[in-house]
């Protein structure tokens, strides 16, 4: 078997052989294969025996839920299913990082992770929402480069109003330079401050000893600056703390030069950096971190396979921190293509990537998802008097910008609070009380009921007779539109014959038999799991 370092070197001369971006997209699928060699190599090791490819109708959902946040629209699937191109897979992926869902989507990842919320414990206020999350959203849209981003939420000052990065040092419970600290370790680093020596922790938080805060004029406005004047000392006395960087070394800083600054040069040219965000990428799509949980990283939670996490660490820093390569290499590889469905010998394997593992649709996906099916939509408000606080009808949910604007289906389905930034906010367990309310409440019935299309009905109107007549759609036909709309894929034959002797035989009038068909589609684990 090839080892880690010849493969790598193989893949070098690949990326060596062409020049600029084209030697990028070039390189890609053989950095797809590495992610799959160094996988497999893991997987042989321990005996495991991967699952096989995934269909295409699988992929379709998959990739659609994991990049979007949403379904497959019917005309997109026959779309796609009919496709006889090649490399089909690899170009859907090429059209969904255009559409402006992906940004949608990944902002709401970012937005969990950053604590953009207007009240309590961030009390960012509706003004500063809804500047926050338009800037970590175009960033996203346009792709900014990593390093960029991240040195623009760590070394910004201004108003919160108008230089939106600045909210990063509002969007906390505390301002005091250790709480800073814990979180800029948690978001950018993947390390939790809790356990660390006070020695360590006081060196981190000398770097943000400086930042200064100031009211204006207009009401809820805030200024983030760099104030020279303060100085950060050990508590009760007037000794100065020392800078020092999370690896050990002491930073001697230049008077009237903010220390973000010198922190965020370490960073974003340390592994811990790129290792951190490729891992929550890895974890984003696949469900588990190669480094698990991916927001506790140390020296005694080693990651599942360390030359993997190096690997796409090293694909980083190399395409100029461009996060959409990573997304590429992963979604196209063979490892994130594998079916869900376990065989013999990986049927308890939950760790090492033998297939996709399941997990339950976040809650804004599934309220989504059921309004796109369904044609209807939710309301959403704050009792904030603010501008902001009325949500247009026809927003998607995973575009609420604010994590204090919420529902009792989100709260019931596991949307985090963005209290802290831990992933554990977000609870995507089933519950028996979720089951229940898909099950029997007036809220998804009310639902099924609206979209008459999909239930088979549409109207013709005579021209002498006032009222419309209602006409109902060919069994067969109607089946799969639903399957297609619903599952995003087409009914077997079996699945077909089933659902006309239920219409037929069930003793239901049409519409009651289409509602439950409806029904019972949005109950199954094949809807309400990513799979």
């Amino acid at each position: 078997m090839m080892n880690f370092k010849t493969s790598v070197f193989i893949w070098v001369l690949a990326v060596l052989c062409g020049a600029g971006r084209q030697s990028v997209c070039a390189a890609e699928p053989a950095a797809s294969e590495m992610v799959d060699r160094l996988v497999d190599s893991k997987l042989d090791e321990l005996g495991i025996p991967p699952s096989d490819i995934c269909s295409d109708e699988v992929f379709l959902r998959r990739v659609y839920l994991d990049m979007l946040g949403t379904l497959p629209t019917p005309q997109e699937a026959r779309k796609f299913l009919s496709s006889n191109v090649a490399n089909r897979r690899e170009q859907l992926i090429e059209t969904l990082f255009e559409r402006p869902e992906f940004a949608d989507y990944w902002a709401l990842k970012w937005c969990d992770l950053l604590r953009v919320k207007a009240e309590f414990p961030s009390k960012l206020w509706p003004n500063a929402v809804q500047a926050y999350y338009r800037w970590v959203r175009t960033a996203l849209y346009e792709n900014l480069p990593y390093d960029e981003f991240a040195q623009a939420l760590l070394t910004s000052n201004g108003s919160n109003f108008r230089e939106a990065p600045v909210n990063f040092y509002r969007a906390m419970p505390e301002r005091e330079p250790k709480a800073i600290a814990g979180i800029v370790a948690l978001t950018f680093m993947g390390t939790r401050t809790d356990q660390w020596d006070e020695k360590k922790l006081m060196g981190l938080a000398a770097f943000f000893g400086q930042i200064g805060y100031k009211g204006t004029a207009e009401w809820k406005e805030e200024i983030v600056f760099y104030d020279s004047t303060k100085s950060f000392c050990y508590p009760g006395t007037e000794k100065v703390v020392v800078p020092q960087l999370p690896d050990g070394t002491t930073v001697e800083l230049v008077d009237h030069i903010d220390p973000r600054i010198a922190f965020a040069d370490w960073l974003v040219n340390s592994e811990v950096f790129s290792d951190n965000i490729v891992n929550r990428i890895w974890y984003w799509l696949l469900g588990r971190g190669i480094i698990h949980e991916p927001d506790d990283i140390r020296s005694d939670n080693p990651p599942q396979n360390a030359a993997l996490v190096s690997f796409l660490s090293q694909e980083l820093v190399s395409s100029g921190y461009d996060l959409r390569h990573i997304y590429r290499i992963i979604l196209n590889s063979k490892t994130y293509q594998r079916a869900s469905i376990h065989n013999e010998g990986n049927l308890t394997d939950e760790e090492n990537f033998s297939r996709y593992y399941t997990r339950r649709l976040d809650a804004e996906v599934l309220i989504d998802a059921i309004c796109q099916i369904t044609k209807t939509t939710e309301t959403y408000s704050s009792d904030i008097p603010e501008p902001f606080t009325f949500i247009p009808e026809n927003q998607r949910s995973v575009r609420l910008s604010d994590g204090s604007i919420t529902s009792p289906f989100l709260d019931l389905y596991g949307r985090p609070s963005r209290d802290t930034g831990y992933l554990s906010e977000r609870n995507n367990t089933p519950s028996a009380a979720q089951k229940l309310h898909l099950l029997n409440s007036t809220h998804i019935q009310q639902k099924i009921q609206q979209n008459k299309a999909l239930l088979g009905m549409s109207y013709n109107k005579p021209k002498n007779k006032k009222k419309p007549q209602t006409k109902w759609g060919e069994p067969q036909e109607v089946i799969e539109r639903m399957y297609l709309t619903i599952l995003s894929r087409y009914p077997t034959e079996k699945e077909t014959e089933t659902a006309i002797a239920y219409i037929r035989e069930s003793g239901l009038n049409r519409y009651d038999s289409a509602v439950d068909l409806v029904w019972a589609l949005l109950n199954t684990n094949e809807f309400i799991f990513k799979h």
